[in-house]
């Protein structure tokens, strides 16, 4: 790489297809982008479904969108120093870096997509998200932390407060998120509604957050739970990370909620089976990962979970006190 080429860096571009939670872990990468290249106007070209969760990030300076066709010819008007696509194995986000023709180009060798970066940079499945795109900045000579600083996600002024959004909910209050993209990695409703009882027995309120496929789940908890409030279907993407951010815990699937309470500095539970632990599970002593480690968990990769022939076993067999043993722990926690 040129001296110049590290030098001159004044427009930078990130690509981010995909879901919630790889933009989220993303965040922490572009945070020690910025602070390499403090002068530097950093866009990032997301998709509509996760677009907004740069927003999230007060360093993102401009954020497009592959499904918003405007945008399209803003971008090839721009002029990159420096182009990262942090996909981790589809071919249409290196294409597009290739065609922006940055004279630095920085991404994954998943597959025969190495060849259209100026750096291809390998991959690992036994690494958490977050490190494996600190190592996509390697090239560029810089350096990072093998340690997540949390929280690293901010929620802009003008998005309403938990107050605001929860009225008559009391502070302290636990978050369940029982949704999740594919059914394989649904815990399901009765034993949600389960642990909603036995959390509220110790005196805490229940908030219900997701989309309108939670709706169903989130009604049966709050119609069983006094102190429960449902809340899917009813707030943005923004408004959940504010209701996450004056949450005492989250208990939730591997999802992207998962990965935003992380980010916002909230103790979590999460449930794995199907996904990578190594890869998407939080670590440290705030964060409690329950998972059973069948020998055919986990299977998903690169984003791809095949239809499970003994009914999820990995996630099922999760038992609501088990689950209730480790957030109670972790509620009970002063750390």
């Amino acid at each position: 790489m040129p001296a110049n080429s590290l030098t001159d860096i004044q427009q930078i571009l990130f690509i981010r297809p995909g879901g919630i939670g790889d933009a989220v872990l993303l965040i922490p990468a572009i945070q020690v982008l910025r602070l390499r290249y403090p002068h530097a106007k950093i866009e990032v070209l997301a998709e509509k479904r996760n677009a907004v969760i740069f927003e999230l990030c007060p360093q993102v300076d401009k954020i497009f969108c592959y499904d918003r066709w405007r945008d399209w010819k803003r971008l090839f008007c721009s002029s990159y120093d420096l182009i990262i696509d942090t996909e981790q194995w589809h071919y249409l986000s290196a294409v597009i870096a290739r065609l922006l023709r940055a004279p630095v180009r920085l991404g994954f060798a998943t597959n025969a997509r190495s060849k259209l970066f100026t750096h291809p940079v390998s991959y690992s499945h036994d690494d958490y998200e977050v490190f494996s795109f600190y190592h996509l900045l390697h090239p560029l000579g810089t350096v990072c932390s093998r340690e997540l600083n949390s929280p690293f996600l901010t929620v802009p002024e003008a998005v309403k407060s938990a107050t605001e959004l929860l009225d008559s909910v009391s502070e302290g209050y636990v978050v369940l998120f029982p949704g999740a993209s594919i059914q394989e990695r649904r815990w399901g409703e009765r034993k949600f509604v389960a642990l909603a009882e036995k959390i509220a027995a110790l005196g805490f309120p229940l908030v219900i957050v997701g989309g309108d496929d939670d709706l169903t789940v989130g009604e049966a908890v709050e119609k069983n739970v006094v102190s429960a409030k449902n809340m899917a279907g009813k707030t943005s993407l923004l408004e959940t990370a504010s209701i996450l951010r004056g949450a005492t815990l989250l208990i939730s699937g591997d999802s992207g909620v998962l990965h935003m309470a992380v980010g916002l500095g909230i103790r979590t539970v999460s449930l794995f089976g199907p996904g990578i632990a190594k890869k998407w599970a939080p670590s440290g002593h705030r964060h409690t990962v329950i998972n059973h480690h069948l020998p055919c968990s986990p299977c998903t990769r690169f984003g791809t979970t095949p239809p499970c022939p003994i009914g999820a076993k990995c996630l099922q067999d999760m038992t609501v006190d088990e689950v209730f043993t480790a957030a109670e722990t972790l509620l009970h926690s002063h750390a």
